[in-house]
């Protein structure tokens, strides 16, 4: 860089073929426009530079080589805009007297740039800072000595550029002392390289079996493990044995985005993270977070993969619609960091997710690339608000989603093409340029699950496996294939993808994890509790907090027709119609909550009519039916004379298996179809998706319960009865910007 004569152009080519790298002159990229300008005898102006600069940035950006740019980049603002592009860019100012300089420029008569703009360039001419990675030499030396002079000065800004975003192990979140860097430093230098590739990885257990963890452990010294849920003492000895087995202690991770249920199959349900955002009491969320971290504690879990801090903005987004405390920043830290106050009165670390932030695309990540399409602006506003707040506030580490956000990765990398946007696992400009740089984030960072077609639909698997590490990730969460990912891994440090910097910074904070939890210390019998320690799973005192809970945030969004209260004295007979969707990944009776609703509708004295679909009757045996026959038996003038009221309970799930989740009826023109609320009173309640009034917009009284939960259902039954107030509390999307869903 530097005024026009100092040797850009000769200085640049000659570095460029010394260190092997490629050469560009700047001056080919400017617009046709600004050659004409200049050729005049008219300075650009800013606006004029602004392309020109933004587009050698995204050279930079673009490069898979060494690249030499000659360019003048004669303001502090140019080269902010060339470093947005690539933030490794290291400015070499070719400095010089005036008389040198305007001698070079007579000498070259067919230059555009012509003698006389000289002055106006010194005069606009802003020396590099000192907090800019930049160098400064003199063009009065031979060319051979400047190369020189750069090149050994490169030398040592590599070293630096490379320690950018290096992890401070006594600063926040891990604030270790002496002895716990000790510890990190020389379990870093007593490992083998595949011990240094194995820690990088999260397991996903499949087997209980001592067999199946000797190979995990044995073959892949993994770093991290999350098991499949099962009954709590299954999972207890599982992992006691994973970490009697391990050289350095495991992180072990959990699922308790609801409590302690979803750790193991009796583990306590509080709520969804959309339930606890639906109520002014915002200690819900700590109550959460407590029963979390004290049940996942008693398995031996010590890493919660939650809370969730997406913004629910879309309603068609279902994959948080339940997930996320709300749809607006400021509920979604204030739940958030009650939900991270409450977990970590346990021995437990967080990693919040989804960055960059999930809910404005409708779709899921677990089936397709999904989008944050905000501005760079609009999201420091909202999402970029949620990660400030939240790491501020202590937590420890990341979870990536497999999001692109085009206009965040277009801020960092200016002239970036459509086609070139990643998903934020492999978005250095979103990991490293603004999560690293622009956040301060100095925990540790992960890769939501690597099976999800977000991120495998991207590149090939032997690819991306080491470009989420080389982009920013400390570490990958799960194999696909352990030893063809394994082996994916260590060819890409082999090749130079991973570099050594890398690999020691992410190992070092995946170890100060495990330090900052006291793993280093606690001897491998106190790893995981006693026995007896699961006596809290499941307890009575945590259930009492789920019911508390749910009588707290049972939502009655609408009684347009002044239906409720419904009492047995009222209205004895009930029509009850169950919805799900289907069985799910689980393989769980899809409709086992019906049986629960049908026992607290007849404790409550009411008498209880289920209706059964054309398929659910033939597997009972019974023959001659069809969906045209059920809706002739159903849709009777006699509809009122056989029942009081009709009640529709929803439970719709499909989690990662849909783009997007909508009622599914059992037929075309299905019975269940709430076509009887022109004869009855009809209630419908869902026990999980908060937008169906899309698809029962017909229903005058609909209310959200939240939960299968036994202790939901009850709640719901008695507010319907009247004999409790609802309290609970609902944002928009609950209308899905329809009108006639208000009605």
């Amino acid at each position: 860089m530097g005024v026009a004569g100092c040797g850009k152009s000769t200085v640049g080519a000659a570095l460029a073929e010394s260190i092997g790298a490629e050469f560009l002159d700047g001056d080919s990229l400017h617009p046709q426009s600004n050659i004409d300008k200049m050729a005049s005898g008219t300075p650009l102006n800013d606006d004029d530079r602004a392309p020109w600069l933004a587009e050698i940035g995204s050279r930079f950006a673009a490069s898979d080589t060494g690249l030499v740019i000659a360019c003048s980049a004669l303001k502090r603002s140019y080269r902010d805009i060339i470093r947005s592009g690539d933030s490794s860019v290291v400015f070499v100012h070719l400095h010089g007297t005036k008389e040198l300089l305007a001698e070079r420029m007579n000498a070259r008569p067919d230059h555009f740039m012509p003698a006389s703009l000289l002055d106006s360039q010194l005069a606009t001419l802003e020396v590099p800072h000192a907090d800019e990675a930049a160098l400064v030499v003199d063009i009065a030396e031979p060319v051979e000595k400047i190369v020189n002079d750069v090149k050994a000065a490169l030398s040592g800004s590599a070293e630096a550029a490379a320690g950018r975003f290096q992890v401070d192990l006594k600063a926040a979140p891990f604030k270790l002392d002496d002895d716990a860097i000790a510890w990190v430093e020389s379990t870093l230098g007593s490992m083998t390289l595949e011990e240094k590739i194995g820690q990088l990885f999260i397991n996903h257990n499949n087997d209980y079996s001592p067999e199946y963890l000797d190979g995990v452990l044995e073959n892949y010294h993994v770093g991290g493990m999350r098991y499949r849920p099962g009954p709590s003492g299954a999972v207890q000895e599982h992992i006691r044995y994973a970490q009697s087995k391990t050289k350095i202690p495991l992180l072990i991770a959990s699922n308790p985005e609801m409590g302690g249920a979803g750790s193991c199959d009796d583990g306590t349900f509080v709520s969804t993270h959309l339930q606890a955002g639906s109520h002014p009491d915002k200690s819900i969320a700590r109550q959460m977070g407590q029963v979390a971290g004290v049940e996942t504690a008693a398995l031996g879990c010590n890493w919660a993969f939650a809370p969730i801090v997406d913004i629910h903005y879309n309603w068609r987004n279902t994959v948080i619609s339940t997930r996320a405390f709300g749809n607006t920043p400021e509920i979604v830290v204030e739940r958030a960091k009650e939900y991270f106050d409450g977990i970590s009165e346990s021995r437990t670390v967080c990693a919040m997710k989804h960055f960059p932030g999930d809910g404005l695309d409708e779709r899921d990540q677990h089936v397709v690339t999904s989008y944050n399409t905000f501005g760079y602006e609009e999201w420091n506003r909202t999402y970029g608000h949620v990660y400030r707040e939240m790491i501020g506030h202590g937590v420890q580490s990341i979870m990536i989603g497999h999001i692109g956000a085009p206009e965040l990765s277009k801020h960092f990398r200016p002239g970036l093409a459509d086609k070139d946007i990643l998903p934020a696992t492999l978005a250095p400009e979103l990991l490293q340029d603004l999560l690293r740089g622009e956040l301060g984030f100095n925990g540790l960072i992960l890769t939501d699950a690597s099976q999800m077609i977000g991120l495998t639909q991207v590149m090939k698997r032997k690819d991306l496996v080491p470009a989420t590490i080389a982009a920013g990730c400390d570490m990958f969460l799960f194999f696909r294939n352990p030893d063809e990912d394994f082996q994916y891994m260590l060819d890409g440090y082999k090749s130079g993808v991973i570099t050594e910097e890398r690999l020691h910074d992410a190992l070092r904070r995946i170890l100060a994890l495990k330090a900052s939890l006291g793993l280093h210390t606690s001897a491998r019998e106190e790893l995981v509790p006693p026995v007896g320690a699961l006596e809290l799973i499941g307890s009575e005192a945590h259930r009492a907090i789920a019911a508390e809970v749910a009588d707290k945030t049972i939502t009655l969004v609408k009684d347009t027709a002044g239906n409720l209260p419904i009492t047995p004295e009222t209205h004895k007979r009930i029509r009850l119609y169950g919805i799900s969707g289907g069985s799910d990944f689980t393989r769980a009776d899809p409709l086992a909550y019906l049986d629960t609703v049908k026992e607290e509708l007849e404790s409550a004295g009411f008498e209880v009519h289920v209706f059964k679909t054309a398929e659910q009757r033939e597997a009972a045996g019974e023959t001659g039916v069809n969906f045209m026959s059920v809706i002739s038996e159903e849709a009777t003038g006699d509809y009122a004379d056989k029942y009081d009221a009709a009640f529709v309970f929803a439970n719709v799930k499909g989690f990662a298996q849909e783009a997007a989740i909508r009622i599914k009826w059992s037929t075309p023109m299905a019975a269940e179809i709430p076509w009887y609320v022109t004869e009855v009173p009809t209630v419908f309640v869902s026990l999980n998706q908060p937008n169906h009034l899309i698809d029962v917009p017909m229903v005058k009284t609909a209310i959200h319960a939240h939960a299968g939960t036994r202790e939901a259902i009850r709640a719901t039954i008695q507010k319907i009865q009247g004999k409790s107030e609802f309290q609970g509390t609902f944002n928009e999307n609950v209308f899905c910007d329809s009108f006639d869903t208000r009605l």
